[in-house]
């Protein structure tokens, strides 16, 4: 009874010292939503109220009830604190709940944009050290991974200058920094050139002048070669795809000096990997990749049918790489034995989306190319046999094969032993007798008599 006298009290007094009651609502439960409400041309918001109770008691006078204020002399005994700001919580929550989607979605896109950059900077730093012997140089692997860092950015960056009005038509694109006006395209072409220049010259100083014309080949065939092409024709994938298999292929150039042919596995990798991944993407993206005006192959394919049939195939090709690691000297045979499990694990994905093209199957084999390169790659280092295990290896592999040949050439003598002897003994019991002669004492057995004995 106190707590609702209370409530009605306070009613009547806010009531009286308000001339225009419809200017503010207050709840009938304070303690659930103690808001008031601006209606008639008040800013949008809330006043926080709170109660102040006071060991005197329940107050005399209206005096002790202030709107944002608190009673000046001793503690007030009652009254409500308000913010400066008319606030409403309905609409706090809603615009907390928006701020956390763009908080979520500017994260996502950077991540993305920095998942793609870090992918390539990781496969360059797989190929080399793959193609470190014994020892590897952590020195020239950080001078290779930053100057592929920024030759990739420059690619990057030209890419979109080059796409900036498409991006801003595709949905997926048009919150990049130069179709959302947040870059200029001097500021990103110049960005761009200065990176890329820093980038090619580093690899050269730091590296060696191979992995540098790698580099900047690829710089030139991303920006001037794949990016126009995607608005040209579907071979672009397949473009890209070569585009995506030389970084690891510049990391083995820059830790070993040359190519050769232990240096073409990862690279492989990358490019069978890329058309699945990519096709998956187009096929998910298709809609925007149209309005954007980029001629994908999934776009000339309805169905989806042999969309999803170049993606299956390309995940087969990936079958005998963990062997050809193997049977080549680069890993252990476990590497053989865990490849070949992924790989049918992708490929499964793809089966999968090629018996029932919907998005979900898409989307699944999107994913599963996702865990498959980062997995590959971590598998073929975990397993990566050095120029020491590779010596032992093949020693080991030398004495197995003279003890196979001295165990071979014994039995051969053995066996040659033994068929002359039989040889012998056969040939003696073949000879017939020519003539036969009485013996003594027992002149009545035929002693035969052979024609060596003549």
């Amino acid at each position: 009874m106190l707590i609702n006298s209370l409530k009605l009290f306070s009613s009547k007094l806010f009531s009286l010292s308000n001339p225009n009651p419809k200017l503010y609502i207050i709840s009938s439960n304070p303690l659930r939503s103690g808001s008031v409400f601006a209606i008639n041309g008040v800013r949008r918001g809330v006043f926080q109220t709170h109660l102040h109770f006071s060991s005197a008691g329940i107050p005399s006078s209206s005096d002790s009830l202030k709107l944002g204020f608190e009673k000046s002399r001793g503690v007030p005994a009652f009254g409500f604190a308000s913010s400066e700001a008319v606030l409403n919580p309905l609409a706090l929550a809603t615009a907390s709940a928006s701020k956390a989607r763009d908080v979520v979605d500017v994260a996502r896109h950077y991540g993305r944009c920095y998942w793609e950059l870090m992918l390539v900077v990781a496969t360059s730093g797989a190929g080399f050290v793959l193609g470190s012997g014994s020892t590897i140089d952590f020195v020239g692997l950080s001078w290779t991974c930053a100057s592929t860092m920024m030759v990739a950015a420059s690619a990057n960056s030209l890419n979109q200058v080059f796409e900036i009005n498409n991006d801003a038509k595709m949905k997926r694109t048009r919150q990049r920094p130069l179709p959302s006006g947040r870059l200029t395209v001097p500021h990103a072409a110049i960005w761009a050139s200065s990176i890329g220049v820093a980038g090619t010259t580093l690899l050269a100083c730091k590296a060696n002048v191979l992995a540098a014309g790698l580099a900047a080949s690829n710089l030139a065939l991303y920006a001037f070669v794949y990016t126009p092409l995607k608005q040209i024709h579907p071979v672009n994938t397949w473009v890209g795809a070569v585009v995506g298999a030389i970084p690891p292929l510049l990391g083995w150039a820059a830790a070993s000096g040359h190519v050769s042919m232990n240096g073409m596995v990862l690279p492989a990798a990358l490019y069978f990997w890329q058309i699945p991944h990519f096709m998956a993407l187009a096929y998910l993206c298709r809609d925007d990749y149209a309005v954007g005006g980029f001629r994908m192959f999934s776009l000339f394919d309805a169905s989806g049918q042999r969309t999803a049939l170049v993606a299956l195939r390309n995940c087969l090709y990936l079958l005998p790489l963990g062997w050809l690691a193997y049977d080549w000297g680069i890993t252990s045979k476990w590497f053989c034995l865990e490849s070949t499990l992924l790989t049918l694990t992708m490929s499964f994905a793809a089966l999968s989306f090629y018996r029932d093209r919907t998005t979900k199957n898409a989307r699944r084999m999107f994913h599963a190319s996702l865990l498959y390169l980062p997995i590959f790659m971590s598998g073929l280092l975990l397993h990566r046999l050095s120029e020491n295990q590779k010596c032992l290896e093949e020693t080991n592999q030398d004495r197995l094969v003279g003890l196979a040949s001295e165990t071979q050439t014994q039995e051969s003598e053995r066996n040659n032993h033994w068929n002359k002897l039989r040889r012998n003994t056969v040939g003696a019991q073949a000879c017939p007798p020519v003539a036969y002669a009485s013996v003594a004492p027992f002149p009545f057995l035929p002693a035969p008599l052979y024609a060596t004995d003549l």
